[in-house]
């Protein structure tokens, strides 16, 4: 479902030296840019339940400790185009709440609009999720969103 609300939603991405990273309830994708030409032999990555290295043509791009764990044997990475290089990252923790605010512990954090933009997002994916039949997608949101925003579970029906 992540899939549909991000094609029609958008994403917010957060920048850095390299590409750029963003996220959503349940996944973490990092996208890398490559010299064009790049081939797959001369990429190693390391996609670790708490870690994470990238090296390309013996060049580190990043090496450290992820925001928050993730389920190693779920991640993978492509490299596209010769120039691309995305990997995807399942999240362990996949509420609302749980909206990383860097990809790796004190690096390629993302600036206060940034982080309040992913919060907001996680937030409607949240809403589209508990109500299928509404589209979230062009949703503006307001208020008690932080942590995911408010928890309604306990409201009678």
């Amino acid at each position: 479902m992540s899939v549909h609300f991000e094609e029609r939603s958008g994403v917010v991405p957060c920048k850095t030296p390299w590409g750029s990273w963003y996220q959503t309830m349940e996944e973490v994708f990092i996208e890398v840019n490559v010299p064009h030409g790049t081939s797959a032999k001369e990429v190693k990555c390391h996609l670790g339940t708490r870690d994470i290295d990238l090296n390309v043509k013996g060049k580190e791009i990043f090496k450290g400790k992820l925001f928050d764990t993730t389920v190693s044997d779920e991640a993978t990475w492509t490299l596209e185009d010769k120039c691309l290089i995305r990997i995807v990252l399942m999240k362990t923790n996949r509420e609302a709440g749980n909206c990383w605010s860097s990809l790796l512990e004190g690096e390629y954090c993302a600036n206060a609009w940034v982080q309040d933009q992913m919060q907001r997002k996680l937030t409607l994916e949240r809403f589209q999720r508990e109500n299928p039949g509404f589209d979230f997608s062009g949703a503006e949101i307001s208020g008690n969103f932080a942590g995911g925003g408010p928890d309604f579970s306990n409201l009678q029906k």
